[in-house]
C-alpha cells in the first residue's frame, strides 16, 4: 500500500470517528439551564449536561381530551400488550406531519411499542374507548383507557426551560460522550410530555 493510500485511509478513519454520532432519548427533570447548556437529572438518576445550541427546538405539552381526537389526525401511540392480544395505550400524543409513520419498539416502559399513524376510526363505548390506526405497515387497534396522558405539543421558547420542569429530549451523543440537545419537549402548567 502506498504512503498516499495509507494517509487517505487514516484521514477517512479520523473523519468517520469525528462525525460518529448517535441519536438518544433522554427523560428527566431540569436541574439547571443557562445560555449554552441544560442539566437534567435523568429518570434513571444520572446527572447529565447537554449542550443547548441556538437552533434547538423547544415545545411545551398541552393536554387534549379524547373527544378532540378525530379521523385523519396523525398520532403517536405508545402501547403495551393487554388481555386477549389487544394493544392498550399508555399515552397518546399528536405528531408533526413530517414524522415517519410506522411501528417500532419503544423505551418508555418494558414491552412497549410506538405506533405513528393516522386515525382511521374511533369508537367510544359505554365501557371502553378505541382507536384504529393506519400506517404503511397495516392497521392497529388500540384500547385507550381513561386517565392516560393525551397530549399535543405546541411551540415553546427557552423561557419554558426551568429547573423542576420535566423534559423529553431528542439528543445527539458524540463519540466522546458529549450530548447535544436537538429537540426538547418540556412540561408546562403540570402537563408533562408523555413519551
Amino acid at each position: 500500500m502506498t504512503k498516499f493510500a495509507c494517509a487517505l485511509l487514516a484521514g477517512l478513519a479520523i473523519a468517520t470517528a469525528a462525525t460518529a454520532q448517535t441519536n438518544v432519548r433522554i427523560r428527566g427533570t431540569i436541574t439547571s439551564v443557562d445560555a449554552a447548556s441544560i442539566a437534567v437529572k435523568s429518570r434513571d438518576g444520572r446527572d447529565l449536561k447537554l449542550a443547548l445550541p441556538e437552533n434547538a427546538t423547544v415545545a411545551v405539552a398541552k393536554a387534549v381530551r379524547f373527544d378532540e381526537i378525530k379521523e385523519g389526525d396523525f398520532l403517536g401511540v405508545t402501547s403495551k400488550p393487554g388481555p386477549n392480544g389487544t394493544e392498550v395505550a399508555v399515552e397518546v400524543h399528536y405528531l408533526a406531519p413530517t414524522t415517519t409513520p410506522g411501528q417500532s419498539a419503544w423505551d418508555l416502559e418494558p414491552n412497549s411499542k410506538m405506533t405513528n399513524a393516522t386515525v382511521q376510526a374511533k369508537v367510544v363505548g359505554t365501557a371502553s374507548r378505541e382507536l384504529t390506526l393506519s400506517h404503511p405497515g397495516g392497521t392497529q387497534k388500540v384500547v385507550v383507557p381513561e386517565g392516560i396522558p393525551l397530549v399535543r405539543t405546541v411551540p415553546g421558547t427557552r423561557a419554558d426551560l426551568k429547573p423542576g420542569e420535566y423534559v423529553f429530549v431528542s439528543a445527539q451523543a458524540a463519540a466522546d460522550g458529549g450530548l447535544t440537545a436537538l429537540r426538547i419537549q418540556v412540561s408546562k402548567d403540570g402537563v408533562r410530555p408523555p413519551q
